[in-house]
């Protein structure tokens, strides 16, 4: 096999693979609270205390995945002009 081909190939892998994760789990982990939620703040002793909702994700702990994000604004635009 020449290069190329395997680069083109492995390339292709990578996108359906995250086209799948896409498909089967749209939702992730905030990269802000890492899922919490909410941040963990420390005191002036350095014991942890639960920190503001977060705001990127609304306290839910999830966002939605840029793959999804895309179909979905695809999507939308496909039913808007086929009406």
């Amino acid at each position: 096999m020449s290069l190329p081909l395997l680069a083109s190939a492995c390339l292709l892998s990578v996108t359906l693979g995250y086209g799948v994760k896409c498909w089967l789990s749209p939702f992730g982990d905030c990269r802000t609270c890492h899922g919490m939620g909410h941040g963990f703040k420390t005191d002036r002793k350095g014991r942890t205390k639960r920190g503001r909702d977060c705001r990127r994700c609304q306290a839910t702990g999830k966002r939605i995945r840029v793959g999804r994000w895309i179909y979905n604004r695809a999507a939308c635009t496909y039913r808007a002009g086929t009406r």
